[in-house]
């Protein structure tokens, strides 16, 4: 008798690729799919069940179907459809998480959890670190939108930890997620024809794959691996990082450096008319930037992307079509540019921070 596997969130792209992903499993026998609304992409062989996380009826999809693996999938950051409210993806993160789990914790046969999480709960600030890893705190907790939403979520998550130390569960903390389907505050930042950034700031930048995600919540979800261990909290991005304006080169758009409060009212402006959702978490990003260590996710969960950070940014370019510059160009002149200019800036000693892509 193979696993049973339920996976919330599946009116999303990144839901569905998983448990379409999950099927090919060999010691998978059902994936059972869970949402709110009716996806409207297809879901292969697995059982479609319409039911909202946040009400206590998920108790009884597990007991039915005999669950013994969840993939937390709807913790997001956006709503799914444009007239979905911030205040309905909040309580779906924070109070469908919690029934969840209460459901898990009552759930006999359920033995792994696996949970989307995101770098978001690390915040963004000035007195930051260079480079956070899984057992760090920021200096300032998120105060708001989404990353105060994870933050919320992955205490839930250790309390049933605690309470269920007989499961397996396992915390994946996405960085910025990038691909031809990904749709959220970043890839609609990177879409505008000219980006605006905050004048003396370029921030550093990680970015994962959407294919790499799918892969990191299949090993997840499975049986570990000789030599690894599946449990835990665990940073997930691609290998570099990129500073803004490198990212703004390879996508082919012009920057609009603009002093702080002008972006504040601009991003304000963006988010009434619809255009994007630069939200003031965003804009701290955009300003101090993030960046994780990955090394739990390679030693320890035995997890390598495929994609770098700047492939993952090429494959969304690609899928985008050109800006108004071509990067391909600009990369070609500023690369030259700088095989003159001599390094002054080289560390003396090894350098422990991630790469960067140029």
């Amino acid at each position: 008798m193979g696993r049973v596997v339920l996976v919330t969130g599946v009116a999303r792209q990144l839901g569905c690729r998983v448990v379409r992903r999950l099927q090919r499993e060999p010691d998978v026998d059902r994936v059972v799919g869970v949402d709110a609304l009716q996806p409207s992409h297809r879901l292969g062989g697995a059982e479609f069940v319409r039911a909202d996380i946040r009400q206590p009826a998920i108790g009884a999809v597990l007991a039915e179907h005999g669950v013994d693996t969840v993939v937390h999938l709807d913790v997001n950051g956006t709503p799914l459809h444009p007239r979905g409210s911030r205040a309905a993806v909040k309580e779906t993160n924070v109070i469908g998480t919690l029934q969840l789990l209460g459901a898990c914790q009552k759930a006999p046969l359920v033995r792994r959890v696996v949970v989307r999480s995101s770098v978001g709960v690390y915040g963004a600030a000035p007195r930051d670190p260079a480079v956070f890893d899984e057992a760090m705190t920021p200096k300032e907790l998120p105060t708001g939108g989404f990353a105060k939403d994870v933050v919320e979520v992955e205490s839930y998550v250790r309390g049933f930890a605690r309470r269920r130390p007989d499961v397996s569960v396992t915390v994946l903390r996405f960085a910025h997620l990038l691909g031809p389907a990904v749709d959220s505050p970043m890839t609609a930042y990177f879409s505008l024809p000219v980006l605006p950034s905050v004048l003396g700031y370029d921030p550093r930048l990680q970015f994962l794959h959407e294919d790499d995600a799918v892969e990191a919540l299949r090993l997840a979800a499975g049986e570990p691996a000789r030599g690894t261990f599946t449990a835990g909290t665990f940073n997930i991005a691609g290998d570099g990082v990129l500073m803004l304006s490198q990212c703004a080169r390879r996508l082919g758009r012009p920057m609009l450096p603009l002093l702080l409060p002008a972006i504040r009212w601009g991003g304000s402006l963006l988010r009434s008319a619809g255009v994007t959702d630069v939200s003031p978490e965003q804009i701290r990003i955009l300003t101090h930037g993030r960046v994780v260590r990955t090394t739990q996710m390679r030693e320890v969960l035995g997890f390598t992307p495929r994609h770098t950070t700047a492939g993952a940014l090429d494959a969304f370019a690609h899928s985008r079509g050109p800006g108004l510059l071509p990067p391909e160009e600009i990369r070609r002149v500023v690369d030259r540019v700088a095989a003159r200019v001599p390094d002054r800036t080289a560390p003396s000693h090894h350098d422990e921070e991630p790469r960067s892509h140029g």
